[in-house]
C-alpha cells in the first residue's frame, strides 16, 4: 500500500507543469520541429492503464477500411511473420528477467511504469502459429510453434531456415512448409548482447534480399548513456550477420533503440527508431529512416542528425559531425514499432504504396501520443506526405489503453495485420 501511495505521489508530481507545447503533427515529417529541450526534475510520466478491449468494441480503421480479429486469446503477442503459404508466426514474449535494470528509485518506478502500461507480465517465451484453412480473414487453427524460447522476438525464413531472435541470440531452426509445430532444438547462429541490464531487450531481424545476410536490431542499456558507454557496447545498432558462419560486424550504429526492419520498394533497408526520453513532450521524434552500411545516427551525442544532446558527457565533437539526420519523423514519444511497407495490391489505392508503422504509444508525453497505426506514403523510395490514421481507438475516452499496437505484417492477401500486445490479439485490417 506505501508503495502504490508513494508512486502517486511521484505521478501528481510528475504531472505537474511539464506538457508539450507544439501540436503533434510538428514532430512528423523530413524536417520536424525541435524546440530547446525542457529537462524537469521529474520525468514527464503520462501512462494509459491498460484494461483491454471491452466485449463489443473493436479499433477504428480509415474510411475504406474495415478491421477485424483475426486471433484473440493470445498472451502478450509482440512480434509477426508471415510464411510464404500463408500461416501467421506470433512471438508472444515479454522481457526476461534484467536484474541490474531495475535497481534503484529509477528502477523501481520504471517497474511500476511498466505494469500499469500493461508491460509487467511475464514472458510466454513461444511462438504461436496461426492458420486461415477457409479464407475469411480469422484464424481458424492454431498451435505451439515453438516453445522454451528466451524472449524471442524478430523472426525470418530463408528457405527452409527458420530464424528466431531471442533476447541474446539468433537460433536456427529448420522448417517444412506446412509445419505446425518444431520440436527439435535449434542451433545458435551467433550471439547478441543482453546481460544483467539489457535494458531494451527486443531484438529484431530481416534477411538480405539474396538470403545470405541477416540483420539484427539491438537497442542501448539506457537512456542517454547513463550507465556509462562500455555497457552501451554492441548497442545501439544494426548487426550484419553472415548467415553461413554467424560472424558478424556492425552496420550502422547511433539508434538508440531500433525495431521495425523493412526492405523498401527501392532497395535500401529501413528501420523504425525509438529516440530518447526526459527532455520534454515535445522531444524528441521517433523516427524511421533508410539505413547506410557504415552510418552513425547520433545516439547518445546527439538527436536528429547533429542536434547536442548536452546530458552526455563526454561529447564527442567528430562523431557528431558524422550523425545522419533520419528520413521521416514519426512524432515525440509515440513508440513507433512496427514497420512494413505495403504490397501494393489487396489494400486501396490510398495505401498501395508506402509504410504501415505500429505506434505503440507514449508514458513521457502529455498529451498522450501514438497509440495507433499510421500510413506514410512514398512515391518511389522516398516519404512523399503527412502520416494517414489506419488504426485508431486504442485509447478510450477515459485515456484507458484498451490495445497497444506493435508488430505490423503484410499477409498473404495483402491485408495488413497487427500485433496488440495488451488486448491479445492480432487484427486485419483489409479493404
Amino acid at each position: 500500500m506505501r508503495r502504490d501511495l508513494l508512486f502517486a505521489a511521484l505521478l501528481s508530481l510528475a504531472a505537474c507543469g511539464e506538457e508539450a507545447k507544439l501540436p503533434g503533427a510538428a514532430g512528423f515529417g523530413p524536417n520536424p520541429q525541435l524546440p530547446p529541450p525542457n529537462a524537469t526534475l521529474i520525468p514527464t510520466v503520462n501512462i494509459a492503464p491498460a484494461t483491454g478491449w471491452p466485449e463489443g468494441t473493436m479499433p477504428t480503421p480509415a474510411p475504406g477500411l474495415r478491421v477485424s480479429t483475426f486471433a484473440s486469446g493470445l498472451d502478450h503477442p509482440r512480434w509477426l511473420l508471415v510464411l510464404p503459404n500463408g500461416d501467421v508466426l506470433v512471438a508472444e514474449s515479454n522481457a526476461p528477467p534484467k536484474p541490474e535494470d531495475s535497481k534503484g528509485i529509477r528502477g523501481w518506478v520504471m517497474g511500476l511504469v511498466m505494469n500499469r502500461a500493461g508491460a509487467g507480465v511475464p514472458s510466454a517465451n513461444r511462438i504461436t502459429l496461426l492458420r486461415d484453412t477457409d479464407g475469411d480473414g480469422v484464424a481458424d487453427q492454431r498451435s505451439v510453434f515453438l516453445e522454451g524460447l528466451n524472449s524471442p522476438f524478430g523472426m525470418a525464413l530463408v528457405g527452409n531456415d527458420l530464424y528466431v531472435a531471442n533476447t541474446d541470440a539468433v537460433l536456427r531452426f529448420a522448417y517444412q512448409p506446412g509445419q505446425t509445430h518444431i520440436s527439435t532444438p535449434g542451433t545458435k547462429l551467433t550471439d547478441l548482447p543482453a546481460g544483467p541490464i539489457n535494458h531494451h531487450w527486443t531484438k529484431n531481424i530481416i534477411a538480405s534480399r539474396d538470403g545470405t545476410r541477416l540483420y539484427a536490431t539491438t537497442g542501448s542499456n539506457s537512456n542517454v548513456a547513463e550507465n556509462g558507454l562500455p555497457a552501451e557496447e554492441g548497442r545501439a545498432a544494426i548487426w550484419e550477420i553472415d548467415r553461413a558462419t554467424g560472424s558478424k560486424r556492425l552496420f550502422a550504429t547511433g539508434l538508440r533503440n531500433p525495431n521495425g526492419l523493412a526492405w523498401a520498394p527501392g532497395g535500401a533497408l529501413w528501420t523504425a527508431v525509438n529516440e530518447r526520453d526526459e527532455i520534454g513532450s515535445d522531444l524528441v521524434p521517433d523516427y524511421m529512416t533508410s539505413v547506410r552500411d557504415g552510418g552513425f545516427y547520433g545516439w547518445p551525442y546527439s538527436y536528429y542528425g547533429q542536434t547536442v544532446d548536452s546530458r552526455v558527457s563526454p561529447q564527442d565533437p567528430a562523431l557528431v559531425a558524422r550523425a545522419i539526420k533520419p528520413d521521416y519523423a514519426l512524432g515525440a514519444h509515440t513508440a513507433s514499432l512496427g514497420l512494413a511497407f505495403s504490397a501494393g495490391q489487396g489494400m486501396p489505392p490510398a495505401f498501395a504504396q508506402g509504410a504501415f508503422v505500429g505506434q505503440h504509444g507514449s508514458w513521457n508525453r502529455r498529451p498522450a501520443s501514438g497509440y495507433k497505426v499510421i500510413f506514410v506514403p512514398f512515391t518511389g523510395s522516398e516519404p512523399s506526405g503527412p502520416p494517414v490514421d489506419v488504426l485508431t481507438g486504442f485509447l478510450d475516452e477515459a485515456g484507458n489503453a484498451r490495445g497497444r499496437p506493435v508488430g505490423v505484417a503484410i499477409d498473404g492477401r495483402g491485408a495488413l495485420l497487427v500485433a496488440d500486445d495488451v488486448g491479445n490479439r492480432v487484427f486485419r485490417v483489409a479493404p
